[in-house]
């Protein structure tokens, strides 16, 4: 066949192709970009073609969201590829083990992770589309996974509710109802949380789903379409600085190669463009950093409108930015990156063997120590990322220690838990254990320090040699048949699982007591917080013994000790006013402006998925006419409160907590009862350098105000654990500190405070803000009349993942009676 018969072969076979498969706007009955699609409606067109493209595309879905709506994977390619997709997989993943010769590219495509980030999810569909019919011959050596939607709950949130309230026809004057979200927007998923910041932390439910399908296939090439204000013009790669050590040269230039490609596009049709600025490459749990950590190409791409622009919006300089321009960009840049992709397979395919040699890391190890359930939570994370750890054994290591921050020893057991940088995930494995990550500009979009062991509250070694383990077996409890004519069992009071243990029993009625004071009882030593079930406070329970020994089933790491005596060998006996009944708390939580939704979210997913324990939301429409005698504990989530509180409602607040309510402000909630408003705490004043006169170039303003910033650092923190709010903790905790707010000590009740030395052991803080925090308040509890004031500088839920700042939050709620 000569050229001229094939070219036209070709052209033909594409032609019938385009004309057997209907486009978006065939199939929706309205032209893409005049209406925001329902996710169900963007389901039925994948649908659609996985039946009429049966031979080049494959639909999975892989989880559902809280809210039920399915969760999608289209696979595109050839139909010699689609038959033979698994024998392309496999290949392909032998490359993370430095054998195999697979020859295909693999793209992945992340469209509408925040809610309202709309156009992403509407241009998917576009390029699905053209890949089937136009663009066709990308996919012969490429195959490209396309999810359409991340986020299907927050998604619907933002279109249903634009669909209810924009003008007919839209109006694109910005003061318009139609680009004014309230206050639960769409960005975030069903419990609020950002799915953006959640690819390592794995807290939510499409997170865990997704995971298993993404380490099936380890793309080359990752990208997370994103929108930003309105005024923006679009961004794309190369990211800006700061980019982690271990991101390659390979990484970076092949960023800059694709971002070439794009401008290409952009220029020929004169669109606006920026790179290298904002958007970095530092923080684990982006989806442009974790694949990137993971040996891809990751990059977020950003066009400007998010959930103000609707399907149109006037702009700064006096544009109209529609709905179709922003699928234009976004569709652009997407069949842009595959085609680089089909054009560097076979270079993309050689990185990405080479990113998977063993690396000279400086640790090669590793090595935890501390209490079993923190340790079998951590375990659990690092086999959602298949991360493989062992078991120690008996023995000492030597290396950094993070407590110290010096060079120490740790005694090994077989609880401790080591990890080894020589293995498939070791890049992983370093930027999630190293102690403090190396920082090459301090202008960053996020958090700058994370590391697990702080975050777990583990001790810790890192180790410049390989420890060898053993396999690793998750530790629980056996308990035997209980039996009913003991006089008590008790249990100790460490950890999360003690607190879900806590939480059943309540739940189910039977009455628990704890220790103010440590004691030692048969032989054993207990400390405070140490929780006491006896059966003369339970005999009027109708099946006592049935109940506990099924809660011990459903909380299987707990372990009771079984006692036939109160009277304590040290100590206070059980019926001493030391002891003290732990009241069932009925828990409230203030919803809505002014609070933040991630703020909130944090604590309703905390209650409902990790505690799984009753609470009440209420909202600030209706909060001034609630019976606050209903609830033992009102917990204010951080924002932005400013005169939230007025006069009446101060005194009602007052009044509350007076008679024994447990009022627990968090972040920026703090600033609306402090001492000028309503209780004693007040902010911590810095005095000016009035020697600092000269005036600032402009030029340099972002970068002296980092002086007086804090992006997420890790800072070491007295704890006086002898207070109901610090029960379970040792005399030193590592607090992740998002900001530089901070408060005097209280006159009494300061749990948890910074002293003099402000230096963080991780991550960066500004000179100015180290000055400003020292001597300062963390978690600390006012005693007010007969109820508490619980007062939560740091934000011990942040995100979900900082797992040793939990019991803080479970001690407010059932220790301060």
């Amino acid at each position: 066949m000569n050229r001229f018969l094939l070219c036209t072969t070709l052209f033909i076979s594409t032609l019938l192709t385009a004309q057997n498969i209907k486009s978006p706007s065939e199939f929706l009955g309205y032209e893409l970009g005049t209406e925001f699609t329902r996710h169900y409606e963007v389901v039925d067109y994948y649908e659609y073609l996985a039946k009429v493209a049966k031979d080049r595309v494959q639909l999975t879905e892989y989880g559902q969201t809280n809210e039920r709506r399915p969760l999608l994977l289209a696979y595109v390619s050839s139909a010699a590829n689609i038959s033979n997709l698994e024998t392309i997989r496999e290949e392909h993943l032998k490359s993370t083990e430095g054998s195999g010769n697979a020859s295909k590219a693999i793209v992945w495509l992340s469209y509408n992770v925040h809610g309202n980030e709309s156009v992403s999810t509407e241009a998917s569909m576009q390029t699905i589309y053209e890949l089937l019919t136009s663009k066709s011959s990308y996919l012969e050596n490429t195959v490209v996974i396309m999810d359409p939607c991340i986020n299907p709950d927050g998604r619907d949130r933002y279109s249903n509710w634009y669909n209810q309230y924009k003008n007919t026809p839209h109006q694109i004057d910005p003061n318009s109802k139609e680009h004014h979200e309230g206050w639960w927007s769409g960005r975030s998923n069903h419990y609020m949380f950002d799915l953006n910041r959640d690819w390592a932390w794995l807290t939510q439910a499409e997170s865990q789903q997704r995971i298993k399908f993404y380490n099936k296939w380890m793309p080359h090439v990752h990208v997370d379409f994103h929108e930003q204000g309105v005024n923006n013009p679009y961004y794309f790669a190369p990211a800006a600085e700061p980019y982690h050590e271990v991101i390659t040269n390979f990484q970076r230039d092949f960023q800059v190669t694709i971002g070439k490609n794009h401008a290409k596009y952009f220029d020929a049709n004169g669109w606006f463009y920026f790179t290298k600025e904002i958007f970095d490459l530092f923080y684990p749990s982006y989806g442009d950093t974790y694949p990137t950590y993971n040996g891809a190409i990751g990059m977020t791409y950003e066009q400007g409108g998010s959930g103000r622009a609707g399907l149109g919006i006037t702009t700064r300089i006096g544009d109209t930015l529609t709905l179709k321009d922003r699928i234009a960009h976004h569709h652009t840049t997407g069949l842009s990156t595959v085609e680089v992709a089909a054009n560097n397979a076979g270079k993309l395919n050689t990185e990405f063997k080479k990113f998977y040699q063993r690396k000279n890391y400086k640790y090669k190890s590793y090595v935890l120590n501390g209490d079993s359930d923190k340790i079998n939570a951590l375990a659990k994370l690092l086999s959602h990322h298949e991360i493989e750890f062992g078991k120690g054994n008996n023995g000492t290591v030597k290396g950094f220690n993070y407590k110290t921050k010096t060079s120490g020893s740790l005694k090994m057991n077989e609880n401790s838990l080591v990890v080894s940088t020589n293995q498939k995930k070791g890049t992983m494995v370093k930027v999630l254990f190293e102690p403090n990550a190396k920082l090459s500009d301090s202008l960053t979009y996020d958090i700058t320090a994370w590391s697990l062991p702080y975050a777990y509250g583990l001790d810790a070694i890192a180790s410049t040699t390989e420890i060898s383990k053993t396999k690793f077996e998750p530790t629980s409890a056996q308990n035997s048949n209980l039996n009913k004519d003991t006089y008590a069992y008790v249990t100790d009071w460490n950890s999360m699982e003690d607190a879900r243990f806590l939480g059943n029993l309540l739940k189910k009625g039977i009455k628990v007591r704890t220790s103010y004071s440590p004691f030692t009882l048969e032989g054993k030593s207990f400390k405070r917080g140490s929780l006491i079930i006896t059966k003369a406070d339970n005999q009027n329970h109708k099946d006592f013994i049935g109940t506990l020994q099924k809660v011990l089933q459903e909380n299987s790491s707990i372990h009771l000790t079984s006692v036939e005596t109160g009277f304590v060998d040290s100590g206070k006996d059980f019926g001493s006013s030391s002891v003290q009944m732990i009241k069932p708390s009925k828990v409230a939580v203030l919803s809505g402006a002014p609070t933040s939704t991630l703020r909130f979210g944090e604590i309703w997913h905390f209650f409902e998925q990790q505690l799984h324990y009753p609470v009440t939301i209420l909202d600030t429409d209706y909060f001034k006419n609630v019976d606050l005698d209903n609830y033992d504990a009102l917990i204010l989530p951080g924002g932005w409160y400013g005169d939230f509180f007025n006069e009446d409602q101060l005194k009602k607040l007052k009044e509350w907590v007076s008679n024994g309510g447990n009022l627990i402000a968090m972040g920026g909630a703090i600033k609306a009862i402090d001492g000028e408003k309503g209780f004693s705490i007040k902010m911590k004043k810095v005095e000016k350098d009035s020697t600092d006169t000269n005036p600032m170039p402009h030029e340099n303003w972002q970068r002296e105000r980092v002086k007086n910033a804090i992006t997420g650092a890790i800072f070491k923190v007295k704890v006086d654990n002898t207070h109901p709010l610090a029960y379970g903790y040792d005399q030193e905790y590592f607090t992740l500190k998002l900001g530089n707010d901070a408060y005097d000590y209280l006159e009494n009740g300061n749990a948890v405070y910074l002293e003099s030395n402000t230096k963080p052991v991780s991550g960066f803080a500004g000179s100015d803000a180290q000055k400003k925090i020292g001597k300062s308040l963390v978690f600390g509890v006012e005693s007010y009349g007969s109820g508490n004031v619980i007062y939560m500088v740091d934000n011990p839920l942040f995100r979900g993942f900082w797992e040793n700042g939990k019991l803080f939050f479970a001690n407010a709620l059932f220790m301060l009676n």
